[in-house]
């Protein structure tokens, strides 16, 4: 049977395409947001390290849940809790927004490893030794989420404001409700996750350190991008139509980038794929701050995010690999530490903006993609 055509599989990934889509909403509303509150570059930052601290350090916790009650819950109820929180910010004045956005990033950090673990086991049953590629079509569909996220909600928020996305929730909340309905019975997945034994992969902290850098700079730079694009196109006088469909071409190549990594990495090794997508992913990330006002732009960005892209789900099942049985806890651990990474970054990115420019912070992030390549050489070989 497809992947696809496997209903717990595809509940799972059209969730994940659900959360992300309210997620990629933040950096728009806080845009719009910033001259009626008057909010600084450092400001913005600070409002999206607080909203990925909140659902990233609780990843962790709903992972460990997941694996010992089994996914469904889990991702229903962060599905629905994301859903209903996000609704009542977009529709209060003031600076309550800010608050709710935070509350509802709790519900993402519910469901993602809840929603990974689910994903992950029902790939390895269907896709036996191509577990990078399952996981990347799960990825893919969280990425797609992200990307389109922007564009629809561009366009509500030029006519509407933010009140106007609340229709998203007209697909969020079914979608969150047909999650309750085809994931596996808690027992299934006891039983899997004591089939899952998979021996550890990274032995050491000649191994460990340098995938925990490379998962922070990798993270960093991806997250402070998405933050920061619409600002920065803001402040160039850019409506949020446009802007939407600028950051939504960078997250769409991420999208694509993290199902290729993963189909090659399962076909020529996961240190390789690392390694040489983030080395060539220096250079239209170096070319951006210098092609960002001209029709560059439409190349440079949906190629840079490809590049950034590809080791997204690689990094995820390598975590997994060193905790056998632990699925979901490994799941979350990852997940949260890049986003919690991904988070400090954008802090520290948004007060660079503020203090050099938007030119040297871009290129800063051009750097630490650079490192992060010099790290990979360090991953396990298998």
């Amino acid at each position: 049977m497809s992947l696809l055509r496997d209903r717990p599989f595809f509940a799972a990934a059209v969730a994940h395409f659900a959360v992300d889509a309210l997620n990629s909403q933040r950096p728009l509303i806080l845009a719009v947001l910033s001259v009626p509150l008057g909010l600084s570059n450092t400001a913005i930052g600070l409002v999206s390290t607080i909203y990925t601290f909140s659902g990233s350090l609780s990843q962790p916790i709903f992972g460990w849940l997941a694996d010992r009650l089994g996914p469904r819950w889990v991702a229903t109820l962060g599905v629905l809790w994301m859903a209903g929180a996000f609704g009542l910010a977009v529709n209060l004045p003031g600076y309550a927004p800010l608050i709710l956005l935070v509350f509802a990033s709790l519900g993402s950090g519910a469901f993602h490893p809840a929603g990974t673990m689910e994903a992950t086991l029902r790939g390895r049953h269907h896709l036996a030794g191509r577990e990078t590629t399952a996981a990347s079509f799960f990825f893919f569909f969280g990425g797609i989420g992200y990307s389109s996220g922007p564009v629809i909600g561009g366009p509500i928020l030029d006519r509407w404001g933010p009140p106007g996305l609340i229709l998203l929730l007209l697909f969020v909340v079914p979608v969150g409700l047909n999650v309750s309905l085809r994931f596996a019975p808690p027992e299934k997945i006891i039983k899997k996750r004591v089939e899952d034994s998979m021996p550890m992969k990274a032995r050491g902290l000649e191994q460990l350190i340098p995938f925990i850098l490379l998962t922070a700079f990798r993270s960093w730079t991806q997250a402070a991008l998405v933050s920061f694009m619409p600002k920065y196109y803001n402040d160039l006088g850019y409506r949020p139509s446009f802007y939407g469909v600028i950051v939504a071409m960078f997250t769409a190549g991420v999208a694509v980038g993290g199902v290729t990594g993963g189909w090659l990495a399962d076909r020529y090794g996961k240190r390789v794929v690392v390694l040489w997508t983030l080395f060539l992913a220096v250079i239209p990330l170096a070319l951006f701050p210098f092609f960002s006002d001209t029709d560059w732009v439409y190349i440079i960005l949906p190629i840079a995010g490809s590049l950034t892209g590809a080791s997204h789900s690689i990094i995820v099942v390598l975590a997994q690999r060193m905790m056998p049985g632990k699925t979901g806890t490994a799941s979350g651990l990852v997940l949260g530490f890049t986003f919690t990474s991904g988070a400090l970054g954008t802090l520290l990115s948004g007060y660079q903006a503020d203090f050099a420019g938007f030119n040297v912070m871009f290129l800063t992030l051009a750097g630490f993609t650079l490192l992060a390549a010099l790290l990979a050489v360090r991953l396990p070989k298998e």
